[in-house]
C-alpha cells in the first residue's frame, strides 16, 4: 500500500485520536493495520467505507473540529483561571461575546468581552478558511461543580460544559484512620447457613459486622451490577447488563418488608418443596445462578404483588422513590420488556430496538416486579452501608470497565458507546493472540458530548455505598485497545480519551461522597498513567507478587503510600497457588528478603509462615488500605477466575471452602486478621468486642 495513501489515513486516525502504532509487552513496535484503522474510524463515526473515502472524511474532519468552535468540556482545577481556547473565522473574529454561565446550584452569572482583545494562540488555513485561535479566560473562584457555559459570538452560539473540580481526589482526613485494612470475597461466594446458595446482602452485613468486631475498617467484594441470569445468560460480574441498577439475585429475602404481610410467601417459604430447593441451593458445589435466581424471583414476585396491592402500606414510599429515579421505572420496563422477547435487543423490533417501548411491548408484572427489586436493593444497600461507614471506610465497591452488548445501559445510552468494537487488550506473553473481553467501549466524543451523563451517573451509583471504589483497568480513562468486530483481537488498535476530563469527574464525585478512589493499574501500564494517578491522589494497586524489583538487593519494590496493597486479585492466583509455583532460590531469595525486614526466620516450604510474614509486611508498610484475601488465610490453591477461559471453568460460580460460621471462628483466621490490625497501629479487640458475635440483627 503506497505512502500516498497511508499517510492520509494515519492523519484522519489522528484526528479521531485513534493511535496509528503502539509499543508492546516487549518494547517492539506495532504498526495498526489499515484494515483496522479504517473498522475503528467507522466505529467512531467517521464516514469511511473505503480507503477511497479518507481523503474526503479528512477533510469534513478537520471542518468539523474548527467549525465547533470550543470544545464540548473543559476543565479547570481548584478554583484556578480557567481557559477556555475559541476557533473563530479571522474575518468574524472581532466584535463582543455574550457570555452566560449557569452554575450548577442555580447561579446565573452573565457577563461579555471584546474578543479582538482576548490573546492570540495561533491562527491556520483549513479547507480554504483562516482562523485564529482565541484564549477566553474565566475569573477564578468558580464553585466546584458541572456548570453550564452558553457563549454568543457573531458567527453563532456554543456551549461548554465547565468542570470545576478539586486537583486532587478524596483521600481519608487528617485524624481519620489514615492506613486501615480490610477483607475480600465475591459475595456470591459467601456462604452461611441459611443462605439459598449465595451470599446476599444479609450476608455481606454479618462479613462487615465481623470484620468491625476486628477493628477492621472495609470489606471488598466483586461488581453487584444487574446481570443477564435468564436469557440471556452471564454471570460475569464484568459484564454486567447496567452500571446504573444492582442485581437483585443478593437480596436478602428474610429482611424484606412484605414478608411479614404476605401470606402467599409465607405460605411458599414453608413448604416443603421450597425447603428442599433451597437446600439443594446450598449443598451445591458451585454456585447455579439460573437455578437460585428462579427461586429468588418466585418468593420476590409474590412480595412485590402484596406490596402492589397496598398490603404492606409501603407502596406510597415505593411510588416517591421511582419519582426520584426516574431512570429505575424506564430499565424495569427494558428488563420486561427483554423477557417478552426472550432476545437482546439488538434484534428486537425497530421501534423497540430505538427506545421507544409501548404498553403491549412488555408484561405489567414483570415491569412492577423488576421497580419493586430494585427500590428493595437500594433500601438494602442504604442501610448495609450506612453501618459500615461507622468504623472506617466501609465497603471497597467494584466499577466494572465495561457492560454487556445487549444490556439497558447500551440501549438507552446509545450514543455513550461504540457498538461496533469490542474493548480488549493487545498480544502479551500469556495472550499471544491478543484479548477481546466483547463489551463495547465508552465512545470518547459521545461521552464528551453529553457532558459524561452517564459515567457521573455509574459513579455516583457506586458512590453513595462506598467509601473505597475500586475503578477496574484505570488505564481505560487514558486509552483503550479497540477490537474491530469481525476482527482478530491481535489487530486491535489503541484509541484515546480525554483522561484530565475523567480525572476531574472523578476528583470532584469522591469528594462529594467521601469516597477513596482506587484505580487498577496491574500490568504493564504507560509511565503517564501512574504520574496522573499520582498527581489526582488516585490510590495505586500494589500487588506484591507483580512487584519485583529490578534491584536484587531489594526484591521488592516499596510500597507507594498511596496505594492499596494485597497479595492478588479475583484475576491472579490465591497467594498459596502462587508460591507452590515459584522456583525454590525464588523462594529463598524471598524469605531472606522478609528476614532482613525484621521478621522471624521464615521457612520457604511452609506457606501459611510464608502468607503471614507477607501479609505482616504489607500491614507495616505505608500504604492507604491493605486488603486481605479472605480465602488466603486457609491456604485457598483454587482462583475464583481463571481469565482466558469459558464455561469449561467454573468461573465467577466456585463458593468459599467455609462458610461465615465456620471461618469467623478459626484460629488461624483470627490470629492472622488481629496480627495485621497491630501492624496497621490498632491494638486488637477487647473482650468487650470479643463478646458480640455477629448476628442478623
Amino acid at each position: 500500500m503506497t505512502i500516498q495513501v497511508i499517510r492520509p489515513l494515519c492523519r484522519l486516525a489522528r484526528l479521531y485520536g485513534v493511535q496509528t502504532a503502539y509499543r508492546d509487552v516487549a518494547g517492539e513496535r506495532r504498526e495498526a493495520h489499515p484494515e483496522a484503522l479504517l473498522a475503528v474510524l467507522r466505529a467512531l463515526g467517521a464516514p469511511v467505507a473505503e480507503l477511497t473515502d479518507v481523503a474526503e472524511a479528512l477533510r469534513e474532519r478537520r471542518q468539523a473540529l474548527w467549525r465547533r468552535g470550543c470544545e464540548p468540556v473543559v476543565v479547570g482545577w481548584s478554583g484556578k483561571h480557567l481557559y477556555i481556547n475559541l476557533r473563530l473565522p479571522v474575518d468574524r473574529a472581532g466584535g463582543r461575546a455574550e457570555c452566560r454561565l449557569e452554575l450548577e446550584g442555580g447561579e446565573v452569572r452573565c457577563f461579555s468581552c471584546d474578543l479582538g482583545r482576548l490573546p492570540v494562540l495561533r491562527t491556520a488555513a483549513v479547507e480554504g478558511v483562516d482562523y485564529v485561535v482565541r484564549q477566553l479566560v474565566l475569573p477564578p473562584g468558580l464553585p466546584w461543580g458541572y456548570h453550564r457555559l452558553t457563549l454568543a459570538f457573531p458567527v453563532g452560539t456554543w456551549q461548554t460544559l465547565v468542570i470545576s473540580a478539586p486537583q486532587e481526589a478524596f483521600t481519608f482526613p487528617a485524624g481519620a484512620p489514615g492506613r486501615t485494612w480490610g477483607i475480600f470475597l465475591p459475595l456470591y461466594a459467601l456462604q452461611s447457613e441459611r443462605d439459598w446458595g449465595a451470599g446476599d446482602f444479609g450476608d455481606l452485613e454479618n462479613l462487615v459486622r465481623w470484620v468491625q468486631h476486628l477493628n477492621g475498617g472495609l470489606v471488598g467484594t466483586l461488581p453487584l451490577l444487574a446481570g443477564f441470569l435468564g436469557e440471556p445468560f452471564d454471570p460475569s460480574p464484568y459484564a454486567p447488563l447496567s452500571r446504573l441498577f444492582w442485581n437483585e439475585f443478593y437480596l436478602d429475602v428474610d429482611r424484606v418488608p412484605e414478608m411479614e404481610v404476605c401470606p402467599a410467601a409465607l405460605k411458599l417459604v414453608d413448604s416443603a418443596e421450597f425447603r428442599e430447593e433451597t437446600a439443594a441451593l446450598r449443598a451445591a458445589p458451585l454456585v447455579d445462578y439460573r437455578r437460585g435466581m428462579a427461586a429468588k424471583r418466585r418468593m420476590l414476585e409474590l412480595l412485590a404483588r402484596c406490596c402492589f396491592a397496598g398490603d404492606s402500606g409501603r407502596l406510597p414510599a415505593l411510588e416517591r422513590w421511582a419519582a426520584t429515579h426516574p431512570s429505575a421505572r424506564d430499565y424495569a420496563r427494558f428488563r420486561a420488556a427483554g423477557e417478552t422477547q426472550r432476545t437482546g435487543w439488538p434484534v428486537w423490533p425497530a421501534r423497540m430496538r430505538d427506545g421507544l417501548l409501548e404498553a403491549g411491548d412488555y408484561d405489567s408484572d414483570a415491569e412492577r416486579y423488576h421497580l419493586y427489586v430494585q427500590w428493595l436493593a437500594d433500601e438494602q444497600l442504604q442501610a448495609l452501608s450506612a453501618r459500615a461507614r461507622r468504623r472506617g471506610p466501609g465497603l471497597c465497591l467494584d466499577l466494572p470497565l465495561g457492560v454487556h452488548r445487549d444490556g439497558y445501559d447500551t440501549w438507552r445510552e446509545r450514543d455513550a458507546f461504540a457498538l461496533e468494537a469490542g474493548g480488549g487488550a493487545p498480544p502479551d506473553a500469556f495472550f499471544e493472540q491478543g484479548q477481546n473481553w466483547g463489551f463495547p467501549p465508552l465512545h470518547p466524543e459521545g461521552i464528551r458530548e453529553q457532558g459524561y451523563q452517564y459515567y457521573i451517573a455509574g459513579l455516583r451509583h457506586h458512590l453513595r455505598h462506598a467509601g473505597v471504589l475500586r475503578i477496574d483497568h484505570v488505564m481505560g480513562l487514558h486509552r483503550l485497545f479497540w477490537v474491530p468486530r469481525g476482527m482478530p483481537a491481535r489487530d486491535g488498535v489503541y484509541v484515546r480519551y480525554r483522561s484530565e476530563e475523567f480525572y476531574a469527574v472523578l476528583a470532584l464525585e469522591s469528594h462529594r461522597h467521601r469516597t477513596l478512589i482506587v484505580g487498577e493499574d496491574l500490568g504493564t501500564v504507560p509511565p503517564e498513567v501512574r504520574t496522573a494517578m499520582a498527581r489526582h491522589k488516585i490510590q495505586r494497586m500494589y500487588l506484591l507478587p507483580f512487584e519485583h524489583a529490578p534491584d536484587a538487593r531489594k526484591v521488592l519494590r516499596p510500597v507507594p503510600a498511596d496505594a492499596l496493597t494485597c497479595l492478588n486479585t479475583h484475576d491472579t492466583p490465591t497467594f498459596a497457588a502462587f508460591w507452590s509455583e515459584k522456583e525454590l532460590v525464588d523462594r529463598v531469595t524471598l524469605c531472606l528478603f522478609l528476614r532482613r525486614r525484621g521478621w522471624p526466620e521464615v521457612p520457604p516450604d511452609e506457606t501459611g509462615a510464608v502468607l503471614r510474614a507477607c501479609l505482616a509486611s504489607l500491614a507495616a508498610s505505608r500504604a492507604r488500605v491493605v486488603l486481605v484475601n479472605l480465602e488466603d488465610l486457609w491456604l485457598e490453591t483454587r482462583p475464583q477466575n481463571e481469565p482466558g477461559t469459558g464455561p469449561e471453568r467454573p468461573n465467577w460460580r466456585r463458593k468459599a471452602r467455609y462458610r461465615f460460621e465456620e471461618f469467623s471462628r478459626m484460629p488461624t483466621v483470627l490470629a492472622a486478621l488481629r496480627e495485621i490490625n497491630y501492624r496497621r497501629g490498632g491494638d486488637g479487640p477487647n473482650d468487650e468486642t470479643r463478646r458480640h458475635a455477629p448476628d442478623r440483627g
